[in-house]
């Protein structure tokens, strides 16, 4: 369990602090504003602007876990937003602090996290003067937000809380940025004068339904296909509308390919699960339908879909629909809400397609079947050094219903990216489409802390794991132990790869080349457990001692770095 922060002070003591002479800061009403969202903790690297903000969270016990860079606590924001539904928040101090936050807030937005950063600010009587840390943090963070703002008056500081947390619900999710200056956030106000907003009275519901017609047509469209498949993305998760998802797919008999966060809606296994055979489908399908995934670099821009197939795109968000490819049919609402509406519809019909797609469901079978039966020669090799399929095979045998599997890296997490199966919803991350490298261990500390009831496994690229590894030692000092696994070629291979293929071999390390760190020595030095492995065979044994040890842990495995994943192949940056 996560450390505990001092006890917050009884409810008369609070009422003391907050009223003395009937007064409240603007630290404290940053405080009650988030309570009422739903923050039960803040990620922070403490700065002389935010710390009124801390005295009002310890009040309101609200949990401050601090960390060694301000990207971890935006990466740890997002990652809690997307592990428990809530939105996530991270507070950090001005200048510097709010620029070190700048990747985590980006990602989040590529990825439709809701997120809230409050950054610092010089004092709003020095405005202009040069004050120490200023910078225009608002104009940075407007192109990477759904809002960014200042708050201009103390009286003011819970309203615009309130105010951003609703604007990273509007359509798609996403994060908003505060700055508030120090003479605002640590000035006291008449409590009368402070508008508090009450929970859940300031914003509408964030499901929105379908429009009804387009749910009828998708209905019928879906009991006539002969060939149809669908393919869950991310808002499938966001929304939490898996158990839908699996209703219309079983109902219906479809073939179902997940993506991004929606990894892990079906278990393995289950006869609807697809997994390898998705390019396939998506060129001989009749029907296909992308829910909560938008037409970008990872879907080839909508090329990779059959020119043939009739096309349905659902998205929370009205300007993914339609972006890059032309569609047949295009539904904005929440996916789960969505789902739900067409299998209803389709329900009571004399025939909903199901029984006559057997065979298609058994073409794509034999699809999958020979693509695995392909590669398991390297998913069980003896090779050394270690073939990275090996590596990701292990890992996937490894993980348990309860495992929560978070993907950090460039080349060895492409591989990871075909085999590696979650095997209930919600127990998979990975950066999303900004490509972020670093989020590895903010994940683990959002998951964990979040979760502590679930086991969390983590697979790093050495590369990925140098950008943010020193906050191993904050998981330590937490006590958040998780399984985490390096696979080390001591190089930035997915960009090696590159490299080679373009300017030739000679050329292939330039500015991509790491030196051979151990960093099982590393997880010991900080007070984690770590073990070296050479041979595939210890795989197996290393990782269920890392499980054992309830520490948290870096298994150094190296992996053979003249072997490349497919993805890092086929990437058309190469090209």
């Amino acid at each position: 369990m996560a450390q505990t922060a001092e006890a917050p002070p009884s409810a008369s003591q609070v009422e003391v602090k907050e009223t003395g002479e009937g007064l409240i800061s603007g630290g404290h009403l940053v405080a009650k504003a988030l309570k009422a969202e739903g923050v039960d903790v803040v990620f922070t690297l403490c700065g002389g602007h935010i710390i009124d903000i801390y005295d009002g969270c310890v009040d309101e016990g609200i949990e401050v876990i601090d960390v060694r860079h301000e990207q971890v606590a935006a990466h740890a924001a997002d990652g809690y937003a997307r592990i428990t539904g809530k939105p996530g928040c991270a507070v950090v101090t001005a200048g510097p602090g709010t620029t070190d936050a700048v990747t985590g807030v980006a990602n989040a937005l590529r990825a439709e996290s809701p997120m809230l950063l409050i950054g610092g600010q010089g004092a709003l009587s020095q405005h202009k003067m040069g004050s120490l840390q200023d910078l225009p943090h608002v104009d940075m963070m407007a192109p990477i937000t759904k809002f960014s703002a200042t708050v201009p008056d103390t009286a003011r500081a819970a309203d615009m809380v309130s105010m951003a947390f609703r604007e990273c619900y509007h359509g798609a999710p996403g994060p908003s940025f505060l700055e508030i200056p120090r003479d605002v956030l640590d000035a006291s106000v008449p409590l009368e004068k402070a508008r508090i907003p009450k929970a859940g009275a300031y914003r509408a519901s964030t499901r929105s339904a379908g429009d009804p017609e387009a749910i009828e047509k998708l209905a019928d469209l879906l009991t006539q296909a002969e060939k149809p498949c669908i393919l869950l993305g991310s808002q499938v998760w966001t929304t939490r509308g898996s158990d839908a998802a699996i209703d219309l797919v079983r109902g219906l008999n479809i073939p179902a390919y997940m993506n991004g966060a929606a990894r892990g809606t079906l278990p393995p296994g289950d006869p609807h699960h697809y997994q390898l055979s998705r390019r396939y489908a998506f060129t001989n399908a009749d029907l296909i339908i992308i829910v909560g995934t938008p037409f970008d670099f990872r879907m080839g821009y909508g090329k990779r879909l059959s020119a043939e197939a009739t096309v349905v795109q659902i998205d929370l968000d009205y300007r993914t629909v339609g972006k890059n490819r032309d569609i047949d049919l295009g539904i904005v609402g929440d996916a789960g809400l969505v789902l739900s509406q067409v299998f209803a519809a389709t329900t009571g019909r004399v025939s909903n397609g199901a029984t006559g797609r057997k065979a298609w469901l058994e073409e794509l079978r034999a699809v999958e079947e020979q693509s695995l039966g392909k590669r398991m020669a390297r998913q069980l090799s003896n090779a050394n050094p270690i073939d990275p399929y090996r590596l990701v095979h292990e890992i996937n045998e490894f993980l348990t219903e309860d495992s929560i599997y978070i993907g950090d890296g460039g080349d060895i997490v492409t591989f990871s990216g075909q085999v590696v199966q979650p095997k209930s919803p919600g127990h998979w991350m990975d950066p999303g489409p900004l490509g972020t490298l670093g989020v590895g261990i903010p994940f683990v500390l959002a998951a964990k802390y979040a979760r502590p009831d679930k086991e969390v496994v983590a697979l790093f690229g050495d590369g990925a794991f140098s950008l943010t590894g020193w906050d191993f030692e904050t998981l330590v000092r937490y006590n958040l132990p998780f399984v985490g696994i390096v696979g080390n070629n001591s190089s930035m291979n997915q960009i090696r790869y590159g490299q080679a293929v373009k300017y030739g071999e000679d050329r292939g390390r330039i500015g991509n080349t790491l030196g051979d760190v151990p960093y099982d020595q590393f997880a010991k030095i900080l007070g984690g457990y770590g073990e070296e492995v050479r041979d595939p065979a210890d795989i197996a044994p290393a990782l269920q001692r890392a499980r054992e040890s309830g520490l948290p842990s870096l298994i150094n495995v190296w992996v053979d770095p003249d072997v490349y994943a497919p993805g890092t192949m086929n990437q058309t940056m190469y090209k």
